[in-house]
């Protein structure tokens, strides 16, 4: 991960941000049929970067440990009908 966080490490650079993915999100990414993910745009995602999605059990507050990357292949951009400082991404999983 550069900088940590989702920090700037050039503008060209893609950036690995590490979130955590709750069991039936998690599973159905893995499985292909989630292509999408909906975040809070704090961290400005770019296409290109890479989610590294990890399991995490909300009831108990652990990772389970499985962990899944995927890539930012497309951002809707300058979305008004929706909240704004949320980051709309296409996603595809990188083996």
């Amino acid at each position: 991960m550069c900088g940590g966080a989702g920090a700037s490490c050039g503008d060209d650079l893609p950036v690995t941000h590490e979130l955590k993915c709750w069991p039936p999100w998690f599973q159905d990414v893995q499985d292909g049929k989630k292509t999408f993910e909906v975040r809070k745009n704090d961290r400005g995602y770019k296409v290109g970067d890479i989610l590294m999605l990890r399991e995490w059990k909300p009831e108990t507050k652990t990772y389970t440990g499985r962990i899944c990357n995927v890539k930012v292949t497309y951002i809707m951009p300058g979305v008004q009908l929706f909240n704004d400082g949320v980051a709309y991404m296409s996603i595809v999983r990188v083996k």
